[in-house]
């Protein structure tokens, strides 16, 4: 079956599009990636994308309107995809986030308003619109069945690394770096029951900080630090990254996700008002704003982990980032630090691939996507609702 996997993420940098081959039932999968591209978005759109991340306010109307654009926006990314290439059969679409909150870890304080004890994640970029502009049947909101059985709805693409790069031999770590940064511990196959000892969490910002740095520094000439060559001329703050260590979120044992709720411009600024006192320069400045997503990493892997991973695979757009590559590589030593690319799966498109294959799970197998164990979810579920042409 070909399958589209459709993807946008916490960078918003655009839609992610996978074209991918895909035989077999449940974790015996032979996938195959048949073509890849980035489609961004218009400018306004993403303007308006980020400014909804960030808290910005809407009428219903406003955010329809926007569900729709998102939407089309998908529907021409699966159009185009399959100009020159072939037809496919399903579509995955995750759509965009552009609100996540996770489960209640703790009883709040009473309140006036009724807190739900189960989280909320919102995506936007309807499934049903899609199927009816592409005429292929589409599955979408894959976060909703595990947020319904108590999990976070995140990560989601732990079951796809279990399938697609585990190793018979070696612990693995799979490190998504994209705005928000994301690990899958994969126990060796040969491990006794090594499924069930599989987990995974949000590992805190990854591009989201780094991004929003560049834009500020540079007026919005620029969107990030390629090769993270501006960062590699500055000297991080250690003392800073330290003291950002603290934050709630690092300390708190997984299960556990986040988005830019969280680590967005409001903690960005919190940031940079304690980094004044240091008078960094701005290559100062975003170097320790890369050393805290290499720190932060780390640290969960070295209180989180039974032990420290034969590899790290990296995937994502920071997997290019050289500088932020090297300082993982100084503080996961003497770990290897390769990329998932080096273990037969395109890094740049790992994600949409992944939705491309919870799609499939969906609705060719019946198979539940989810590990509970990574999620919190109290059960396996089925993810995604099935739109039909």
């Amino acid at each position: 079956m070909y399958v589209i996997g459709l993807m946008s993420g916490t960078s918003v940098d655009g839609i992610d599009a996978a074209l991918v081959e895909i035989s077999g039932r449940d974790l015996d999968l032979k996938v195959e990636l048949v073509a890849a591209q980035i489609y961004p978005y218009p400018e306004l759109l993403r303007e308006q994308i980020l400014a909804i991340c960030e808290g910005d306010t809407c009428s219903i109307a406003q955010l329809a309107q926007l569900d729709d654009e998102i939407a089309n926006h998908f529907a021409l990314a699966a159009k185009e995809i399959q100009t020159k290439n072939i037809s496919a059969n399903l579509i995955g679409s995750h759509g965009q986030t552009v609100f996540h909150r996770p489960p209640r870890q703790k009883q709040q304080k009473r309140s006036s308003h009724f807190q739900s004890p189960i989280g909320y994640s919102l995506q936007l970029g309807r499934g049903e619109l899609i199927a009816h502009l592409t005429g292929i049947a589409t599955v979408s909101n894959f976060r909703a069945a595990d947020l319904a059985a108590g999990g976070h709805g995140a990560p989601l693409v732990s079951k796809v690394d279990a399938c697609l790069l585990s190793h018979p031999s070696r612990d693995r770590c799979v490190q998504n770096l994209g705005g928000i940064g994301n690990v899958t511990y994969l126990p060796a196959r040969n491990r006794v029951n090594w499924q069930e000892k599989i987990i995974g969490w949000d590992t805190g910002p990854a591009n989201t900080l780094l991004d929003l740095a560049v834009s500020q520094l540079s007026e919005g000439r620029q969107s990030y630090d390629k090769n993270g060559s501006w960062a590699a001329k500055g000297t991080p703050c250690m003392q800073l990254v330290k003291q950002w260590l603290q934050e709630d979120f690092f300390q708190q044992p997984p299960p556990k996700s986040t988005g830019r709720e969280l680590f967005g411009e409001t903690y960005l600024s919190k940031c940079w008002q304690e980094a004044t006192a240091k008078q960094l320069n701005a290559a100062d400045w975003l170097a320790t704003l890369t050393e805290l997503t290499a720190a932060s990493i780390v640290s969960s892997y070295q209180d989180f982990l039974p032990h420290m991973p034969d590899e790290v695979l990296l995937c994502g757009g920071g997997s290019r980032n050289l500088y932020l590559k090297q300082r993982l590589q100084e503080k996961l030593a003497p770990t290897s630090l390769l990329t998932t690319d080096e273990a037969g799966i395109n890094g740049d498109f790992k994600e949409a691939i992944a939705f491309a294959v919870l799609a499939y799970w969906r609705f060719n197998c019946s198979f539940a996507g989810n590990l509970t164990q990574v999620t919190g979810a109290g059960k396996s579920a089925l993810l995604g609702d099935i739109h039909l042409t």
